[in-house]
């Protein structure tokens, strides 16, 4: 991790678009997020097309996935992690460490992207700067774009700096303040997304499950699907729905995501919709905040603050209702 990750706060650090060949598209991302890598090849070596882009997942990069890309081959190398780290689908050890794309030919006068989607480990603190190694091989030539600076240097002065992007706190990376701040900003904006007052209800120690609300208006002309939802104390989650059959009040998993119509508001509360999440190993405690994040189809993992209301809490102003 101490090889890949320096927590120098400037941002001259992070090598340009116009000074770099290989470069990472976003900039920045919070602990404990997804992370959409998506690397930009901006030319070939001494003009022959590129054929092959490797990329090396630094340590604190959990579960990377790689996108296949049509015209290449796609191939991962996998090994341990340097220690093991919580997801919210339990604890992993080891994953994918390199990925590869090889047999295309991207010329170069072309610019074309590499992307794989992973995990920003939560022990990363923010300032820190994690570079993302990629080998560019040409029809003739190569370039290894790895160079990491040293301390107190500026990689500006590298000839080939790797790739990479900033940990931020959740406020810069997606608009809602850090965890613990009593003034919350309740809404943020993802693409055609609005998405207000995310909050959670508190739980008592001990409690494995925990219901999480929020409500989202969709202002664009396509649909986008919530799939999921994370915070840092529950390994897993799902969407569910109540109903009343019977008299009897039911709840079920919506197994293919809640999709957002154009023009919709959907709002997920007691009673109705909700998140659940689920195997917990904490507490949410009343008047906290908590960073997590919500994960769309169409806007990809978008970093929220949620508030924590009351124990049965119908509302994130605490008022009371017993259903989750």
């Amino acid at each position: 991790m101490k090889t890949l990750v320096s927590a120098a706060l400037g941002l001259g650090l992070l090598a340009s678009a116009a000074q770099a060949h290989a470069v990472l598209e976003r900039k920045q991302a919070a602990p404990g997020t997804s992370y959409r890598g998506v690397v930009q090849i901006m030319h070939g070596c001494n003009g022959k097309p590129t054929t092959r882009v490797s990329v090396t997942i630094p340590e604190g990069l959990i579960g990377a996935k790689p996108m296949p890309k049509p015209g290449w081959t796609l191939t991962t190398a996998r090994g341990p992690y340097a220690k093991t780290y919580a997801t919210h689908h339990g604890t992993v050890s080891e994953g994918v460490t390199a990925i590869t794309w090889s047999g295309g030919s991207l010329p170069d006068d072309q610019v074309d992207e590499f992307t794989f989607l992973a995990q920003v480990a939560g022990t990363f603190e923010p300032g820190a700067t994690v570079y993302v190694p990629v080998q560019q091989d040409c029809a003739e030539g190569s370039y290894a774009w790895s160079e990491i600076p040293k301390a107190g240097q500026d990689a500006h002065d590298l000839k080939a700096a790797a790739p990479s992007f900033r940990i931020v706190q959740v406020a810069q990376a997606g608009g809602a303040p850090p965890a613990g701040t009593a003034a919350a900003a309740t809404t943020v904006k993802a693409g055609d997304l609005t998405i207000e007052t995310p909050w959670l209800r508190a739980t008592p120690n001990g409690a494995k499950v925990a219901g999480g609300y929020v409500r989202i208006t969709n202002t664009g002309r396509a649909p986008d699907t919530l799939t999921g939802a994370t915070v840092p104390f529950a390994k897993s989650s799902d969407i569910h729905s109540m109903s009343m059959e019977g008299g009897v009040m039911k709840m079920a998993p919506v197994t293919n995501g809640l999709t957002i119509k154009p023009g919709e508001t959907v709002e997920l509360k007691p009673g109705g919709y909700h998140l659940m999440f689920e195997d917990l190993t904490g507490a949410p405690k009343a008047g906290e905040t908590v960073a997590g994040t919500l994960t769309f189809q169409r806007a990809g993992a978008v970093p929220v603050t949620f508030t924590v209301a009351p124990i049965g809490a119908g509302a994130p102003g605490g008022q009371h209702q017993h259903q989750h």
